[in-house]
């Protein structure tokens, strides 16, 4: 399965994400995230003017010889802009792997590990009596951990 194409996407207010869309001959396609806030244009040069031209052509599956392929052959490794172009690329081949296994991808490295994982709620009120209101609202929909926070008098934000 060969990359014919992949493009840069610079989206949301004030250019905060960028993606990386990579296409195959076979039709599969794969997205993978080069964000890197304050240097999304960083990011996305480098993936448009040097990263794509080099995976055009090469084999989809061949996920870590790409890898090893765009971290040796820059000259100067491990920075943020570069490092995060060869993540989203490297997520990318993974979607594309798994799509083309038709697994989800957590099944192709290694398996689940947990049923589920805690996470929190933020509870806003402009007062304490609807931020008690709010925290009721997110127990009610099963979170465990609740973060709450009320308007500071005087201040007219939430």
């Amino acid at each position: 399965m060969k990359i014919t194409s992949a493009r840069v996407i610079v989206c949301s207010p004030g250019r905060n994400f960028v993606t990386l869309k990579i296409e195959t001959d076979e039709g599969l396609t794969g997205i993978g995230d080069a964000t890197l806030n304050g240097r999304e244009l960083s990011v996305a040069s480098y993936l448009t003017d040097h990263v794509i031209p080099c995976l055009i052509g090469r084999d989809a599956h061949q996920i870590e010889d790409i890898w090893q392929y765009l971290y040796r052959g820059a000259y100067w490794r491990r920075g943020p802009v570069t490092m995060s172009a060869i993540a989203a690329v490297d997520t990318a081949l993974w979607d594309i792997k798994a799509k083309a296994a038709n697994l989800p991808l957590y099944q192709l490295l290694g398996g689940r590990s947990r049923t589920g994982v805690m996470v929190y709620g933020h509870a806003n009120g402009k007062d304490i009596e609807q931020t008690v209101d709010e925290v009721l609202r997110h127990k009610e929909m099963g979170f465990m951990a609740i973060r709450a926070q009320s308007v500071v008098p005087g201040l007219d934000k939430v």
